[in-house]
Protein backbone atom coordinates (compact mmCIF):
# COMPACT_ATOMS: atom_id res chain seq x y z
CA UNK A 1 0.00 0.00 0.00
CA UNK A 2 1.49 3.64 -0.86
CA UNK A 3 0.39 5.94 2.30
CA UNK A 4 1.12 8.86 -0.13
CA UNK A 5 -1.61 7.65 -2.92
CA UNK A 6 -3.72 6.89 0.68
CA UNK A 7 -3.24 10.44 2.15
CA UNK A 8 -3.70 12.14 -1.62
CA UNK A 9 -7.10 10.05 -2.05
CA UNK A 10 -8.25 11.24 1.07
CA UNK A 11 -8.52 14.57 1.03
CA UNK A 12 -9.61 14.29 -2.76
CA UNK A 13 -12.56 12.70 -1.80
CA UNK A 14 -12.68 14.66 1.76
CA UNK A 15 -12.68 17.81 -0.39
CA UNK A 16 -15.46 16.34 -2.14
CA UNK A 17 -17.70 15.72 0.43
CA UNK A 18 -17.44 18.69 2.13
CA UNK A 19 -18.11 20.83 -0.65
CA UNK A 20 -21.43 18.67 -1.19
CA UNK A 21 -22.05 19.25 2.20
CA UNK A 22 -22.07 23.03 2.07
CA UNK A 23 -23.58 22.65 -1.83
CA UNK A 24 -26.88 20.09 -0.67
CA UNK A 25 -29.94 22.04 0.56
CA UNK A 26 -32.07 24.86 -0.95
CA UNK A 27 -30.68 26.96 -2.82
CA UNK A 28 -31.22 30.54 -1.57
CA UNK A 29 -31.87 29.55 2.44
CA UNK A 30 -29.01 30.76 4.32
CA UNK A 31 -29.83 28.37 7.14
CA UNK A 32 -29.22 25.25 5.10
CA UNK A 33 -25.76 26.44 4.12
CA UNK A 34 -23.08 26.76 7.04
CA UNK A 35 -20.12 29.11 6.41
CA UNK A 36 -18.13 26.61 8.76
CA UNK A 37 -18.54 23.83 6.23
CA UNK A 38 -17.74 26.43 3.06
CA UNK A 39 -14.32 26.98 5.26
CA UNK A 40 -13.60 23.45 5.64
CA UNK A 41 -13.89 22.70 1.67
CA UNK A 42 -11.68 25.72 1.06
CA UNK A 43 -8.85 24.58 3.60
CA UNK A 44 -9.25 21.04 2.52
CA UNK A 45 -9.44 21.99 -0.86
CA UNK A 46 -6.53 23.71 -0.38
CA UNK A 47 -4.64 20.62 1.31
CA UNK A 48 -5.53 18.27 -1.52
CA UNK A 49 -3.88 20.79 -4.33
CA UNK A 50 -0.77 21.47 -2.61
CA UNK A 51 -0.33 17.38 -2.01
CA UNK A 52 -1.44 17.41 -6.14
CA UNK A 53 1.89 19.51 -6.61
CA UNK A 54 4.99 16.77 -6.80
CA UNK A 55 3.22 14.77 -9.29
CA UNK A 56 4.89 15.04 -12.93
CA UNK A 57 2.46 13.26 -14.68
CA UNK A 58 -0.17 14.05 -17.10
CA UNK A 59 -2.72 12.94 -14.97
CA UNK A 60 -1.19 14.94 -12.18
CA UNK A 61 -1.64 18.06 -14.20
CA UNK A 62 -5.57 17.30 -14.99
CA UNK A 63 -5.58 16.58 -11.23
CA UNK A 64 -3.65 19.93 -10.26
CA UNK A 65 -5.78 21.90 -12.88
CA UNK A 66 -9.18 20.61 -11.29
CA UNK A 67 -8.12 21.48 -7.92
CA UNK A 68 -6.92 24.76 -9.11
CA UNK A 69 -10.72 25.24 -10.75
CA UNK A 70 -12.27 24.37 -7.23
CA UNK A 71 -10.20 26.88 -5.01
CA UNK A 72 -10.54 29.33 -6.65
CA UNK A 73 -14.18 28.57 -6.83
CA UNK A 74 -14.42 28.27 -3.09
CA UNK A 75 -12.48 31.11 -2.51
CA UNK A 76 -14.73 33.47 -5.10
CA UNK A 77 -17.13 31.98 -3.15
CA UNK A 78 -15.83 32.72 0.17
CA UNK A 79 -15.33 36.18 -0.76
CA UNK A 80 -19.12 36.91 -2.41
CA UNK A 81 -20.24 35.74 1.60
CA UNK A 82 -18.13 38.22 2.96
CA UNK A 83 -18.76 41.04 1.14
CA UNK A 84 -22.09 40.30 0.88
CA UNK A 85 -22.42 39.86 4.93
CA UNK A 86 -20.23 43.07 5.74
CA UNK A 87 -20.79 45.52 2.69
CA UNK A 88 -24.02 45.07 1.96
CA UNK A 89 -27.67 43.18 2.97
CA UNK A 90 -26.81 39.36 2.98
CA UNK A 91 -29.88 38.49 0.31
CA UNK A 92 -31.40 35.62 -1.47
CA UNK A 93 -29.31 36.62 -5.19
CA UNK A 94 -25.74 36.42 -2.93
CA UNK A 95 -26.24 33.20 -1.32
CA UNK A 96 -27.54 31.90 -4.62
CA UNK A 97 -24.38 33.04 -6.28
CA UNK A 98 -22.04 31.81 -3.00
CA UNK A 99 -24.02 27.89 -3.85
CA UNK A 100 -23.72 28.17 -7.57
CA UNK A 101 -20.18 29.05 -7.32
CA UNK A 102 -19.88 26.27 -4.63
CA UNK A 103 -21.65 23.86 -6.93
CA UNK A 104 -18.96 24.73 -10.07
CA UNK A 105 -16.22 23.66 -7.34
CA UNK A 106 -18.54 20.58 -6.51
CA UNK A 107 -18.24 19.51 -10.81
CA UNK A 108 -14.44 19.88 -10.51
CA UNK A 109 -14.09 17.95 -7.32
CA UNK A 110 -15.94 15.12 -8.78
CA UNK A 111 -13.91 15.12 -12.13
CA UNK A 112 -11.11 14.85 -9.88
CA UNK A 113 -12.23 12.10 -8.01
CA UNK A 114 -13.36 10.02 -11.45
CA UNK A 115 -9.87 10.70 -13.00
CA UNK A 116 -8.51 9.44 -9.41
CA UNK A 117 -10.23 6.52 -9.22
CA UNK A 118 -9.76 5.55 -13.08
CA UNK A 119 -6.06 6.03 -12.84
CA UNK A 120 -6.25 3.94 -9.38
CA UNK A 121 -8.17 1.60 -11.46
CA UNK A 122 -5.84 1.26 -14.37
CA UNK A 123 -2.93 1.33 -12.67
CA UNK A 124 -0.80 -1.98 -12.01
CA UNK A 125 0.13 -3.71 -8.98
Amino acid sequence: MNLEKVISGFFIILAMTLNFGFFYGDIDDISQHSKYELFAAIVVNLIATTLKLGDRTQMGSVLLATSLVADIQLIAAATVWTIGAYAYALDSSTIVLVVSLSGGALLANFVSVVLYVGDTLKSKR
